[in-house]
């Protein structure tokens, strides 16, 4: 099980990212200041971290050479700025990786797994993450090169949003989801989802999948309920 230290001061994305990150078989210990990410690295070991480069009892960049210069835990800096400086200087005093906000908190996992097969030279999975090719009634559903392949093999072009959602309901085929689990499922840090725009992503779906390849039924409504990925899927 991978041991994960989140520092992070905005509650809303620590929260989120906490719930997530456990969800994928990770013990995170999620902390929102630079002291209390001091106390819990004297209390325990960590497997990696993700660090905020802004905080308000210290600079990401600053606890980030720190950090390297007495320990080899990977380190993936989190950030709400865009500015290329800061990612290139953040590197080059030994982060990992960086990620800008907002960020889809998959391609989170993925880097996760990225920087700790890097530090041990061995593949790491999460027992209970999504595998990366799915297959249902013909299509094939690529997580990793997003793409949605039809049975006569029509390249299926998705947003952002609707790969996403797609990609929950692929998780979970035969259960009802609720609106407000799907919210909470396909949020990003730093971005906002709501009812109304499942369902407007749950329409375009339908679309494509019935241009695509006559699967507009595959998502049904559950009337006062939610939603249903109804088939099976292998992978």
């Amino acid at each position: 099980m991978i041991a994960c230290l989140l520092v992070e001061d905005d509650i809303e994305i620590r929260t989120l990212l906490e719930g997530y990150l456990s969800g994928y078989g990770m013990t995170v210990t999620a902390v929102s200041t630079a002291q209390a990410m001091r106390e819990a690295l004297k209390a325990q070991s960590f497997d990696v971290m993700l660090l905020d480069l802004m905080l308000p009892d210290g600079n990401g960049l600053d606890i980030c050479r720190q950090i390297r210069g007495a320990s080899v835990m990977p380190i993936i800096m989190l950030t709400a700025q865009g500015d290329p400086v800061s990612r290139v200087i953040g590197l080059e005093l030994g982060a990992d990786d960086y990620l800008g906000k907002p960020f889809e908190p998959r391609e989170l996992v993925a880097r996760i797994h990225a920087v700790l097969r890097r530090a041990r030279g061995a593949p790491v999975r999460s027992d209970k993450g999504p595998e990366p090719v799915a297959h249902f009634q013909g299509w094939v559903f690529d997580r990793v090169k997003r793409r949605l392949t039809s049975p006569e093999r029509v390249m299926v072009d998705l947003s952002s949003a609707e790969f996403r959602l797609l990609s929950v309901l692929i998780e979970h085929p035969g259960q009802v989801l609720s609106r407000d689990r799907l919210v909470d499922m396909t949020r990003m840090p730093g971005a906002l989802v709501s009812d109304r725009s499942v369902d407007l992503t749950i329409s375009r779906l339908r679309h494509k999948l019935r241009d695509a390849g006559e699967g507009g039924g595959l998502i049904r409504t559950m009337r006062g309920e939610g939603y249903l990925f109804a088939t099976q899927v292998q992978t």
